[in-house]
């Protein structure tokens, strides 16, 4: 996609969506040209699904965007990651989220962080069941370096955007629960949903953090 086009789309985006909502530009496999031309028209965040390329782009653009992980964390992964993501959307486990408050530790850094929710069940999907969410919740509260602030689900990628809409409220009602449990160190703060097709949907749902790729920059 040519950048005037990006722009564009990043432009028409922006001005659509309500002022509450955060938008996270997906840059998957785009070129540090286009994450460019996407930050130009006024995205804010970039998000990644792998350490790796985040990495490489992050050598380009730098701190002039906050850098969130979207796609799935690997253990083995956690060290780099820390180094420059400003969030963590994925963590669905107690062991990655020792995994990276370790790491935190020793980098003296405070990682705020979302809960994966598997809203669908999918067992081709990451993420904790809705109804194991509050006990990890609760035991990942006490882990010194990690802030808890709020969820995010996938949904189903492809398809009629009105199926995801009972994922989305599904997560939307755990989000509500654990708000009002007031764990000690959660701040429910951000509920993540919603992805190019499903974004509106998302929002109608109470999402107030949208991960767009597709539609700011393009099909691959």
């Amino acid at each position: 996609m040519n950048l005037k086009l990006i722009k564009e789309s990043v432009t028409k985006i922006i001005k659509a969506l309500p002022p509450d909502i955060l938008l996270v530009a997906a840059a998957k496999t785009r070129t540090p040209e286009e994450v460019k031309a996407a930050i130009d028209a006024g995205v804010k965040i970039v998000g990644y699904n792998y350490v790796q390329e985040a990495e490489r782009i992050y050598q380009v653009i730098g701190d002039y965007v906050k850098w969130h992980m979207i796609g799935h964390l690997q253990r083995n992964k956690v060290k780099r990651a820390i180094k420059f993501f400003d969030m963590i959307e994925t963590i669905d486990s107690l062991r990655l989220a020792e995994s990276v408050d370790g790491h935190c530790a020793a980098a003296g850094k405070i990682m705020p962080v979302l809960i994966e929710v598997n809203s669908g069940k999918e067992s081709s999907k990451t993420g904790v069941l809705p109804e194991d969410v509050d006990e990890l919740i609760r035991r990942i509260s006490v882990l010194p370096n990690l802030r808890v602030q709020g969820l995010m689900t996938m949904g189903p990628r492809f398809g009629n955007p009105e199926d995801a809409r009972p994922y989305f409220k599904a997560t939307k009602a755990a989000f509500d629960r654990l708000s009002k449990a007031r764990i000690a160190n959660v701040e429910m703060r951000y509920l993540s949903m919603g992805m190019s097709n499903s974004y509106q949907i998302a929002i109608e749902e109470g999402a107030n953090i949208v991960r767009i790729g597709t539609k700011l920059f393009g099909e691959r």
